[in-house]
Parts: structure tokens; C-alpha cells; sequence
């Protein structure tokens, strides 16, 4: 997964699996979802990104996961 702002045209991408792009579908007005050919989403696009985040939150991205990625990890190196 990653995270990207541009800062110039204030877009927050958040590309979350690697995929060819199919298509996109604008869900809510500046809230876009990319699609690959299966319909998998596989990015999240919010256009005028300042307007719907806080500034401050824009440059710095955490990510937390409160439970073990059991499921992920058996996936790419077998049972745990």
C-alpha cells in the first residue's frame, strides 16, 4: 500500500494493491475509486484534499494494525 499527496494539484492517492487500471467510478463528489479488470479496488483517489483533511494530517501518514496479519502472512510464506 501506498500513500501519496500532491501538494499541487491537493490529491491524495492511495494506491492499495498493485493492478492494471480498468476504470473509475467517482462515488461521492472528489471521492474516486480505481478498479482493475476484475473490479478489485485498487486505489482510492480524493480530489481537493485540504477541504476534507486537516493540513497537518496531509504530511504525515500512520498506519496501525491492531491484530497480527495471520491471513497475509500464511498467503506469501505458507502456515505460521
Amino acid at each position: 500500500m501506498r500513500v501519496r499527496y500532491d501538494e499541487e494539484a491537493d490529491a491524495l492517492y492511495i494506491k492499495l494493491q498493485e493492478g492494471g487500471y480498468h476504470e473509475s467510478d467517482e462515488i461521492k463528489d472528489g471521492f474516486i475509486l480505481d478498479y482493475d479488470i476484475n473490479g478489485n479496488i485498487i486505489g482510492i483517489e480524493i480530489l481537493d484534499a485540504s477541504t476534507h483533511l486537516a493540513v497537518a494530517d496531509l504530511s504525515t501518514v500512520n498506519f496501525e494494525i491492531t491484530r497480527p496479519l495471520v491471513k497475509a502472512a500464511e498467503k506469501s510464506h505458507g502456515p505460521v
